[in-house]
């Protein structure tokens, strides 16, 4: 489904990304993490061209993206950002259907498809629709965040840490949420977080990436039985060490 094929990135002489060779299969929730820094945001913004690599082939659904229309291709895969992203101005009806108007679609075809997408989100149209983003609390947006990412029936979905800013019980829910979408559209989703916790707890595979370069990438369950050298077992055991405690 998504080839990354010996992809690098570089800024003048500092290497952001350095040869990285992922392959994400149909259907497949990924998540990548690592420390600050490490990449993983580059990486994300690579597969809908947002950053262009330096070198490298990005092979989308048997297609090379590296030569298709950046725009469109942007179209056919659904964003979901930190805080939402939302249009202030916009209400959340119009904030679903933005991506519609931009494809081109008939008034009555966006406004079933926004209803149904709130549904499927947990926001009743009738209580939600014409309420502007301000006067919604953060799950709230993020909710409308990836509803919004979903008009277009995208096969692929990005997310760069879209809980990270939320309480926990909220956090849980949307991972709820998303594991839920992830299950009954069968989405491929590549999701950016720093949450050894989330990524163990959402994912088919996880992606540890450390000063640009893949130090594992695999099952939740073998990253935890069968770390891939002292780098990939340093970084588990730091990154749940907070969740330890609290137990």
């Amino acid at each position: 489904m998504i080839q990354l094929n010996h992809i690098v990135k570089q800024y003048g002489t500092t290497v952001a990304l350095n040869e990285i060779n992922l392959h994400i299969q149909k259907g497949q929730l990924v998540t990548l993490i690592g420390p600050s820094g490490c990449g993983k945001s580059t990486l994300l913004r690579i597969i809908n061209r947002l950053i262009e690599p330096t070198s490298g082939q990005l092979v989308i659904n048997g297609a090379n993206a590296l030569q298709l229309d950046p725009v469109q291709l942007r179209r056919s895969i659904g964003y979901v950002i930190q805080n939402a992203g939302l249009f202030p101005h916009l209400t959340v009806e119009k904030n679903v259907e933005a991506v519609m108007v931009l494809l081109g679609w008939e008034k009555s075809k966006r406004q079933r498809r926004v209803n149904e997408l709130l549904e499927i989100v947990g926001l009743a149209p009738s209580r939600y629709a014409r309420r502007y983003p301000s006067e919604l609390p953060g799950g709230q947006q993020q909710r409308v965040g990836i509803a919004r990412a979903l008009a277009a029936d995208p096969e692929v979905l990005l997310m760069d840490e879209p809980f990270s800013a939320l309480d926990p019980i909220t956090r849980a829910e949307l991972q709820e949420e998303l594991f839920n979408i992830h299950k009954e559209f069968n989405k491929t989703i590549v999701f950016v977080t720093h949450d050894m916790d989330e990524a163990i707890n959402i994912a088919d595979m996880i992606c540890i990436l450390k000063d640009g370069e893949v130090l594992q990438y695999d099952t939740p369950e073998n990253i935890l039985k069968n770390p891939n050298g002292s780098n990939v077992e340093e970084f588990v055991v730091k990154a749940l060490e907070p969740l330890a405690s609290v137990n």
